[in-house]
């Protein structure tokens, strides 16, 4: 069966990440059956961490700040978690269901394909995410 996804109710959970005005800094975008619906979302990113599990695979959409003392700026990533224990069809499809995705979650600084724990790592997030945001002027120490 072809996947299909629930745009309204994805589109609403996506804006509320973007939104400056909530607490909310991710959301999760997970299979109901055939379908991707939004999933959980919540304020601390190790609480994302912890729904990505070996058994699932998942589409997260994460803000994070950036940036020194000086100068603050909010990144989005789009993370697509494929645990370890998912069967290689679901991988596979995982790739093309992504697009369907994409055409809610369009504005993201990098996208991200992680099955390895290690990998999401609020730390190794944010520093790919300074790489590709071009020139970095935060302030140097020497």
């Amino acid at each position: 069966m072809a996947t299909k996804i629930d745009k309204e109710a994805c589109r609403e959970a996506y804006n509320l990440v973007r939104d400056d005005s909530t607490n909310v800094i991710w959301v999760t975008f997970k299979y109901n059956g055939s379908t991707i619906v939004p999933g959980e979302q919540g304020t601390e990113y190790q609480s994302f961490i912890q729904e990505c599990t070996d058994d699932i695979r998942l589409f997260g959409f994460v803000r994070f700040t950036t940036g020194d003392a000086m100068s603050k700026r909010v990144k989005f990533a789009l993370i697509t978690w494929i645990g370890e224990n998912v069967s290689g069809l679901q991988r596979a499809k995982t790739g093309t269901d992504k697009t369907l995705v994409k055409e809610v979650v369009q504005n993201f600084a990098k996208e991200f394909v992680i099955s390895d724990p290690k990998e999401l790592e609020e730390e190794f997030i944010k520093s790919e995410l300074k790489k590709a945001g071009g020139a970095n002027y935060d302030a140097q120490t020497e």
